[in-house]
């Protein structure tokens, strides 16, 4: 009787011993996530929610890894939940944001972002630039524009933000001020900001500068050498200095990347 009572301790405590919980579950999905195991980390949040039905981050996670998967409605689904439980949660209403923002529902994903900045001013400099793109998806480029100019209040470093902010003013035609944001942003990261040499290479060519535009368009093609519009406007700067022959170079290489009206445009 004593062994029989020795071994069911024994089964006892080793369940015990290698029993997972909801945050142990937590963490698994996490690593799955961080290593592009989407399914995995689903499964793994999922089985944390299965123990504690209250877990607003794993809700939260598995949402991220839903949006990844692009099951958009089953992302919604997790932060509608996490937001139910905790209706604090900033980074629940970013992510449903986003999530809006990949359902093209700019709209809702505006009042995420605005609720998200509310709650959490401190980390509020990133969510003014989502917000803003988000503004001018729905071409309310000065909404935007005051919403890019908080950002950079608020993070002097944000390169995103002057490259969407000079992108607004060139919708605004305000082609002297895009310049100048375009400027601050190569002058920020002048190795990885190919989209500001290129919007500022039209800012320039709208300016009649086709010299200075050609060069932007060179810096923009050595950092992407596959970036087709770039050669397409460099194309068509070049055959505005009279540049006939090489500027269609440039139009057939536009073409070849896969801008097939470039074509037309020789």
């Amino acid at each position: 009787m004593k062994k029989v009572c020795f071994f069911l301790f024994i089964i006892i405590s080793f369940n015990k011993c290698t029993s997972q919980s909801s945050k142990d579950y937590f963490t698994a999905g996490i690593s799955k996530f961080d290593r592009q195991n989407f399914r995995g980390a689903i499964e793994d949040y999922s089985k944390a929610i299965k123990l504690d039905p209250s877990y607003t981050k794993a809700y939260n996670n598995r949402g991220i890894a839903k949006d990844k998967l692009k099951d958009y409605p089953g992302a919604l689904q997790d932060y509608n939940k996490a937001i139910d439980i905790d209706p604090t949660y900033a980074d629940a209403y970013n992510n449903r944001a986003i999530t809006n923002e990949n359902l093209k529902d700019y709209k809702g994903a505006i009042i995420d972002y605005t609720k998200a900045i509310e709650l959490d001013r401190l980390n509020s400099a990133p969510r003014y630039t989502t917000r803003g793109l988000a503004k001018s998806k729905l071409e309310d480029y000065r909404g935007a524009i005051e919403d890019y100019t908080k950002a950079i209040g608020l993070d002097p470093f944000n390169d995103r933000a002057y490259i969407n902010r000079g992108a607004a003013k060139l919708k605004l035609e305000d082609f002297k001020g895009a310049i100048i944001d375009f400027d601050k942003a190569v002058e920020l990261y002048p190795i990885n900001v190919e989209i500001a040499y290129f919007n500022r290479g039209q800012a320039k060519s709208k300016l009649e500068d086709y010299k200075g535009a050609i060069e932007d368009y060179n810096k923009a093609i050595e950092i992407r050498s596959n970036f087709s519009l770039a050669y397409k406007n460099r194309g068509l700067a070049r055959i505005k200095l009279g540049l006939k022959e090489i500027g269609c170079l440039d139009l057939s290489k536009a073409g070849e990347l896969g801008d097939i009206k470039a074509y037309d445009l020789n």
